[in-house]
């Protein structure tokens, strides 16, 4: 393990039964694991009863909203950087994702978030696009390149691993490398001189 390692929160945007995203997340998450740079936390977003309705600001938690907030809010915070898995779901990404977000502000300040998408001939790519914008009005840095997954069922074996792994680590050595640039880069500055909005 690297000395002062980048912490990376890899978070499971899709709740739905029968979700795919565990099988891309969980290859993500080992490749990012296999260097020494990160040092890496998974946030599943299914194992977390988030609230939809969001509280109106300056208004006390529920309890329920308390707990979920709990266990998701510390992992954020911990983050130097993200990787968002996410599917397409109507051209867009999954409401879950959206509702981790939205509850959240100063935790995405500052801190670079990638993509790996998946879904079916678009592999999740129109999703990335409005994830982007998303992003930027959370202050966020979203990395260039991304890794998408087109027609994803054919795209790993009934073990988890893609059919075509030695693209699919070049794909993701570019998009970690490039994370890991902008995670130190900005941890540096915002050690240096707190982020402010």
């Amino acid at each position: 393990m690297a000395t002062n390692p980048l912490r990376l929160a890899v978070i499971v945007g899709s709740v739905r039964e029968g979700r795919f995203g565990p099988t891309v997340a969980n290859w993500i998450t080992d490749q990012a694991r296999g260097r020494a740079d990160w040092e890496v936390e998974v946030i599943d977003l299914a194992e977390i009863d988030l609230p939809m309705s969001l509280r109106p600001h300056g208004s006390e938690l529920t309890p329920e909203a308390a707990r979920a907030l709990s266990v998701l809010t510390p992992g954020l915070d911990r983050a130097d950087a993200f990787v968002v898995v996410t599917p397409e779901y109507n051209h867009s990404f999954p409401a879950s994702l959206k509702n981790a977000i939205d509850w959240h502000n100063r935790q995405w300040h500052a801190k670079p978030v990638a993509f790996v998408s998946y879904g079916a001939i678009s592999g999740g790519l129109r999703a990335v696009e409005q994830l982007r914008l998303v992003f930027a009005e959370l202050h966020a840095v979203t990395i260039r390149d991304t890794v998408s997954f087109h027609q994803v069922w054919d795209r790993f074996t009934a073990d988890g691993q893609p059919t075509d792994p030695t693209a699919c680590a070049a794909a993701a050595k570019t998009m970690l490398d490039q994370l890991a640039w902008w995670a130190r880069t900005l941890r540096d500055g915002r050690t240096a001189r707190p982020y402010t909005v």
